[in-house]
């Protein structure tokens, strides 16, 4: 049954598709943003600067030909620890005595006939105790410390696996004292910059503090790239709410975050990291393993098509693909698949009492009247005028039931409402009086066919009264 009729033409949760191998080529681009692609991530782990440049510049020339601007989002890699280089598989035994040693040895085996090999982090010595838990692989090894000093950390292997080359290594509730923004990370984030990327992702942000470092770092750099952060461990989690507040879009990264928490834990995080996001009015992305099946099948499997709906059932902003879409078989057919599932699931969503929206700013009170009259009339729709993106914020952050038209001048503005729930951007020059930038506006989405005589539209704006700027809400019936 279908409980809140939506704009059938209308996808309101948006599309976040990670680039590779499988969709880096002009052709692939093409196929993926005319299937829906909204952002376009760059995943900075392995990606060298001449590629970034290339792909950048590709990613605005395929947009630009085909009239559908995406948006650039560069994820930084942030903090990591690594194992070093192994010549050959270790295939490690339950209940092995291994060693994680702090200054490179001949790898395999020491003279206690233990084998072991290096890290990339001397300091880990420092940071890890008697009795921790150590993941390696995303989780797939486990051992527990048994003791250390300071050339070596020794383990028992608790989980056996076979451990290869640089490996990932996880470290539950270990407060790690690495630097949330690294040398790699500033040189990557220059390129973006240079480039005019519109997201900057930062990696396992531990506290708000991390999120100002880079924002610093952006703002020396002239750019005016918003800051997506990536919540992927516990001190994550118990800092939500300062991190919420510092950053301008939020991630819940599910991969390192299932690894880093409890498994049973993890979809309460995800509702509660979506609820606090609504509350505070900022983006919140569900990233991982969304259709992890579909890298080497056609079809998800129903766990997946449930997972992905409920994202779209808490009314997160966007869903994200990464190895479906960088190395998978079937990439434009996972774009497809999102597309399809939410707009299904959109269509049986009502507004959720539950999810309350704190109202600091005055305009935002002016924006919440508005939502609420476009509820009263069915088939309504949302109008804003945004220079800077604020306005076109506040109303997404409100959950409407009637879709969201953006207009705005600014090129870089109409690429970062990509991320916004329920609305799209369109890019449209202002006059300089408010009634001729509206009556503009009309005219477009009638010559575009999205309104009809007779549809409502319900405009937040602001209007010129005595010389001045003053927030409004108009109701105007398309004539």
């Amino acid at each position: 049954m279908n409980l809140n009729p939506t704009d059938a033409g209308t996808r309101r949760t948006k599309i976040i598709v990670t680039l590779g191998p499988a969709t880096e080529s002009e052709d692939m681009l093409e196929n993926i943003i005319r299937a829906g692609a909204d952002i376009i991530r760059l995943n900075m782990a392995h990606a060298k600067h001449d590629w970034t440049r290339a792909i950048i510049r590709r990613i605005r020339a395929v947009s630009q030909r085909i009239n559908r601007e995406v948006a650039i989002m560069m994820d930084i890699k942030g903090p990591e620890i690594r194992t070093g280089d192994v010549n050959a598989p270790i295939e490690l035994k339950s209940g092995e005595i291994f060693d994680f040693t702090i200054q490179p040895r001949p790898i395999q085996e020491g003279s206690e006939g233990i084998r072991s090999v290096d890290i990339n982090y001397k300091d880990l010595v420092n940071d890890v105790k008697v009795g921790d838990t150590v993941l390696v692989d995303n989780g797939l090894i486990r051992l527990e410390v048994l003791e250390k000093n300071n050339a070596q950390i020794r383990c028992r292997v608790l989980i056996p696996g076979e451990l290869k080359s640089r490996r990932h290594i996880n470290l539950p509730g270990v407060r790690v004292n690495l630097p949330s923004f690294t040398e790699k990370d500033r040189g990557d984030a220059t390129v973006g910059i240079e480039e005019g990327v519109d997201f900057i992702a930062l990696s396992f942000v531990r506290e708000a503090s991390d999120i100002e470092t880079l924002r610093e770092f952006i703002e020396d750099q002239g750019s005016t790239a918003h800051i997506i952060a990536k919540i992927e461990d516990q001190s994550a989690i118990a800092n939500l709410e300062g991190i919420i507040a510092a950053t301008d879009a939020l991630m819940v990264a599910r991969g390192d975050l299932g690894i880093e928490c409890p498994f049973e834990d993890l979809p309460i995080i995800q509702r509660n990291a979506v609820r606090a996001c609504i509350a505070k009015g900022k983006p919140v992305i569900i990233a991982t393993h969304m259709l992890e099946s579909m890298i080497t099948q056609p079809m998800p499997t129903r766990a997946e098509i449930s997972d992905v709906a409920n994202a779209v059932f808490e009314q997160a902003d966007c869903v994200m693909l990464s190895g479906e879409t960088t190395i998978g078989k079937y990439p434009v057919d996972c774009i497809q698949i999102l597309d399809k599932i939410a707009r299904r699931i959109e269509q049986t969503i009502v507004p959720d009492p539950a999810i309350d929206v704190e109202l600091r700013q005055e305009r935002m009170k002016v924006i919440r009247s508005a939502v609420t009259m476009a509820g009263d009339f069915p088939g309504a729709r949302l109008l804003t005028f945004t220079r800077q993106g604020f306005m076109a914020r506040g109303v997404a952050a409100l959950r409407p039931r009637a879709p969201v038209v953006a207009f705005t001048p600014h090129i870089g503005t109409l690429r970062q409402l990509r991320i916004l729930r329920s609305v799209e951007g369109i890019l449209m020059p202002f006059e300089s009086n408010p009634d001729d930038t509206i009556d503009r506006a009309i005219a477009h989405l009638k010559l575009t066919r999205q309104v009809a005589a007779g549809d409502k539209l319900i405009i937040v704006t602001d209007i010129l009264s005595h010389d001045r700027l003053v927030d409004s809400v108009q109701l105007r019936t398309v004539r």
